[in-house]
């Protein structure tokens, strides 16, 4: 039986470079074996198997990628930590991704989950291995714009959508002007910043209206567009919150 040896060290000798060279080729996503890439310096290939090294190869760092969700309703992901394995996947990548990155595994290491939602709620997730977005997303929340649209049924108490843009409070404190208006007649967008959490469908009820559903449609400069439910995309160069 032929033996199979580990393909850094059959990459090495095709292209004379060193073995750790050889990892970070591998391990960037510039190897394919039979024309499928593969990511694990420890793979084992047979002689007779056909070993490349992509034209476009690069030793440098891999660049940190942010990927935006449509999150569907019933999923807790706060922690992040299940949502690589079940939502994340190659088949669920959106047509209408325009950035030019492939997918390769390690796309889905060392992710943050920069702005949740609650598990009832839908819509746009990021998930980015960027400390910069994490940054400006966690840290400078309060300077990011996030809209929502509200389903909602009830009645509306006199001046409530008034009361909704500024008016109500929480925890005992005044909450800061939002921007409130009307979609059609059961559907309210809602645009804030330094949201708190269970913030809109508290709001909704201190003014008779129960939230039926809510839904995430941006964040900051960075809208949900045509993704659909259950699909992602990588953020693009020219894409900032």
């Amino acid at each position: 039986m032929t033996e199979s040896v580990r393909l850094a060290k059959r990459l090495a000798e095709i292209v004379a470079c060193s073995r750790r060279e050889a990892d970070q080729y591998i391990e960037g996503g510039w190897v394919q074996v039979d024309g499928q890439v593969v990511e694990e310096p420890g793979f084992r290939v047979l002689p007779q198997q056909r070993v490349e090294l992509m034209p476009q190869a690069t030793l440098e760092p891999a660049a940190p990628v942010t990927i935006l969700l449509h999150k569907p309703s019933g999923y807790d992901l706060d922690s992040g930590v299940n949502v690589a394995a079940e939502l994340i996947t190659p088949n669920q990548l959106s047509a209408d991704d325009k950035s030019g990155i492939h997918f390769l595994k390690r796309h889905l290491a060392k992710l943050t989950l920069a702005s949740p939602l609650e598990p009832k709620a839908s819509g746009l997730l990021v998930f980015t291995q960027d400390w910069r977005i994490a940054r400006k997303l966690i840290d400078d929340t309060a300077k990011v714009e996030q809209e929502y649209i509200v389903e909602v049924a009830g009645e509306l108490v006199p001046d409530g959508l008034k009361l909704l843009n500024h008016g109500l409070s929480m925890n005992g404190r005044a909450l800061p002007p939002i921007k409130v208006s009307w979609q059609n007649e059961t559907r309210l967008r809602f645009a804030l910043k330094a949201q708190q959490p269970g913030q809109i469908t508290r709001m909704c009820e201190m003014v008779g209206l129960k939230v039926q559903a809510i839904k995430r449609i941006r964040i900051g400069r960075v809208p949900m567009a045509g993704l659909q439910v259950g699909q992602w995309r990588y953020l693009s160069q020219f894409e900032q919150f």
